[in-house]
């Protein structure tokens, strides 16, 4: 219900209730602030935990062993500085070797013309093919269709039309020209050699390129000395977890090739990267929230406010954690003599310079640092981030059961306040219904009492 404003007493009565409510609601307002700061520090802490996450993940995969194996092949010629013929590439569990490799072949598909019939009335054709054979059959016996057919999938070859000279008995151009199929194998290889039959007689092929293996000497000019081909021009595991690809001949004349499987050392920089750029990340978004501010009084004073953070003692506990595991050394070696480097200030940078000379005197004592420093990194991030017992998935979780406690909080205050001015407008209501009668009695009671000059 409305309060009745002031109609007899002249008061404000909508004012007096506002003001009332409002120094009664003092209370709710502090529990909204609460809320807002407790729902601020809910999305700060899940921000931090997604950048810690991220930490534990690459320190996880820092930590493990055969991530600072990663190795690079390359394959070079003495005396070429250009393209050698071949290339290498590696896969899982490539090992550091090197192996001295000859190119005798490339393995290439055949490519043959087909002499057709010449009464141009055939249809139908088989292709042999590695021991399989696939019919080919045709619309018509016009070229296009013959094209088509034989460039239906499965047929194991390649069709294309092809003009070329009618030629006499003599073997001399008459002038005239015709069509015949070039075809293609679409595999390379001395198995995938093709024939072509019609009605069980085999056509005669001119040859345009016969099908060959890839052919490679090991060794080279040693008594250890021996050849390996395949039917395609890529030697799958040539060396451990290596394939070699090749593309040209060795001259006669020329250097061998040679296959060399080194260690990576931009892959093992990005590693040591990796981890310090996702331990600053970390170590920054917890400076920031923890770091105070400051903002100046309506009176002219200064008003210092501490960050988000600033009181949370396991988010505290957490950065000196990680610095501490960042700096510690591993096995008697400092983190910083290999290019973690702690600052003053108690942050982690990555000092390239040192990292790549330590990499150049002793790349396994490199490996074996990191590795240890990324472990323990891993550890703590681990613990702090998981989603069911981490430090800080617990303190996310805290913090929402604090806002719905101080959302159910505020919801009954609306209420209770709500209650409070339904009670004023109905005693405001009252007072100016007494007031009023009270008026009407003075009123009466004022004409009775004054003398009636007429009487």
């Amino acid at each position: 219900m409305a309060a009745i404003d002031g109609i007899v007493s002249g008061l404000d009565t909508k004012a007096l209730i506002d003001s009332l409510i409002s120094l009664q609601a003092g209370q709710q307002s502090l529990l909204v602030q609460k809320k807002s700061t407790a729902t601020s520090l809910v999305t700060a802490l899940q921000a931090l935990n997604t950048k810690v996450a991220s930490l534990a993940e690459h320190a996880a995969k820092a930590g493990r062993a055969q991530s600072w194996q990663a190795v690079t092949a390359a394959v070079t010629q003495a005396g070429t500085t250009g393209t050698v013929g071949a290339s290498a590439t590696v896969g899982e569990r490539a090992q550091v070797g090197t192996l001295s490799v000859r190119v005798d072949a490339v393995a290439q598909s055949q490519a043959s013309l087909v002499e057709l019939p010449a009464d141009g009335t055939g249809t139908t054709f088989t292709v042999q093919r590695g021991g399989q054979s696939v019919t080919v059959t045709a619309a018509s016996a016009s070229v296009p269709d013959l094209v088509d057919a034989f460039n239906a999938p499965g047929t194991g070859v390649r069709a294309t039309a092809v003009k070329v000279n009618v030629l006499d008995g003599a073997g001399a151009p008459t002038g005239e020209t015709t069509y015949r199929l070039q075809l293609t194998g679409t595999e390379t290889g001395a198995a995938h050699a093709f024939t072509v039959a019609q009605d069980g007689a085999q056509l005669a092929l001119g040859t345009v390129r016969t099908a060959a293996d890839a052919s490679i000497t090991l060794f080279a000019g040693s008594s250890s000395e021996q050849t390996l081909t395949s039917a395609s021009n890529t030697f799958a595991g040539i060396m451990t977890g290596v394939d070699l690809t090749v593309t040209a001949v060795t001259a006669a004349d020329a250097a061998p090739l040679v296959l060399e499987v080194t260690r990576d050392p931009e892959a093992a920089k990005a590693l040591a990267q990796g981890l310090v750029t996702n331990l600053t990340t970390v170590l920054s978004e917890i400076g920031s929230r923890t770091k105070a501010t400051t903002s100046t009084a309506a009176d002219g004073g200064t008003i210092v406010t501490g960050g988000l953070f600033a009181g949370d003692t396991a988010v505290r506990l957490l950065q000196q954690n990680l610095v501490a595991q960042a700096s510690m050394p591993v096995g008697g070696v400092s983190p910083s003599d290999v290019g973690l480097v702690l600052t003053r200030e108690g942050a982690i940078t990555f000092d390239e310079t040192v990292f790549a000379a330590a990499m150049a005197k002793d790349p396994e004592q490199v490996a074996t640092v990191l590795q240890g420093v990324a472990a323990r990194l891993a550890d703590v991030a681990k613990g702090a981030s998981d989603a069911t017992s981490g430090t800080i998935a617990l303190a996310v979780r805290a913090q929402q059961d604090a806002v719905r406690d101080l959302g159910d909080r505020i919801t009954d205050w609306d209420d209770r306040l709500a209650m409070r001015r339904l009670t004023l407008e109905r005693t405001y209501a009252a007072l100016e219904t007494t007031l009023s009668g009270l008026q009407s009695q003075s009123s009466y009671l004022a004409s009775y009492l004054t003398p009636n000059p007429t009487s």
